[in-house]
């Protein structure tokens, strides 16, 4: 495993991609050179953070993402740290870490929110109840990302901003005794025979979909035919 927590052949194949000129490599075409010829190579492109490109101004002004997540027993240490990470890259407000979920002093938290973990605020309960019912008391609209019938899905969801994300453990999902505390039940689209995406990865699509939507509402766009809040699910 590497730095950021992928294996090396996905950094293999990420490096080799089309900014590296292939004449470079010694080796015949498909096969991966070793670490020490990679390092000699030359790549084509310069990576640079959004915020240094044109893309940024599509985000300028737009500030803090009016979204909170909670983690309620997410057991997996990666997974917090995941989380952490992609709040980063949203500029999310807020993680709520409750039960069991992994505080961001556990080294493998660190592992992969890769400092994220020291730019996104957070808070830890033993009991999630509490910060869910403060967020309601605050105007948030709490939104538990669970597979039940009733769920909403993801793409056809408009917001109420701002909004609080539930997810729950990695096996049992979110618990009996929080659902009925949302306003909302949403889930992704699932095309093949799998029902659920690892809840990290899940949480990377729930968050950039918000970050979507919140960024079309600022530019006055309109809502698209057929969405819903959901607050009649509630």
């Amino acid at each position: 495993m590497l730095k950021d927590g992928t294996s090396g052949t996905a950094i293999g194949l990420r490096t080799f991609g089309a900014g590296v000129r292939a004449q470079e490599s010694p080796r015949s075409s498909g096969t991966p050179p070793r670490i020490e010829e990679r390092e000699e190579m030359e790549l084509n492109v310069e990576r640079r953070p959004s915020e240094e490109t044109a893309l940024a101004d599509a985000y300028a002004g737009l500030g803090v993402l009016p979204v909170c997540v909670l983690l309620d027993h997410v057991r997996s240490m990666y997974n917090v740290g995941a989380f952490f990470r992609t709040a980063d890259g949203v500029r999310a407000e807020r993680l709520y870490l409750c039960g069991i979920t992994a505080k961001p002093d556990q080294a493998g938290v660190a592992k992969t929110a890769l400092g994220g973990e020291s730019n996104v605020a957070w808070e830890h309960y033993y009991d999630a109840l509490v910060p869910l019912r403060m967020m309601a008391a605050r105007g948030y609209q709490v939104a538990a990302m669970e597979t039940v019938d009733d769920a909403l899905d993801l793409f056809d969801w408009e917001p109420r901003w701002p909004v609080c994300v539930v997810f729950g453990n990695e096996v049992d999902g979110v618990g009996d005794a929080l659902l009925p505390a949302c306003d909302v039940k949403v889930r992704l689209p699932m095309r093949g025979v799998k029902y659920s995406l690892n809840v990290a990865t899940a949480g990377g699509v729930v968050l950039y979909e918000l970050l979507r939507k919140y960024r079309r509402r600022r530019e006055g766009r309109p809502e698209d035919p057929g969405v819903s809040d959901g607050n009649s699910s509630r």
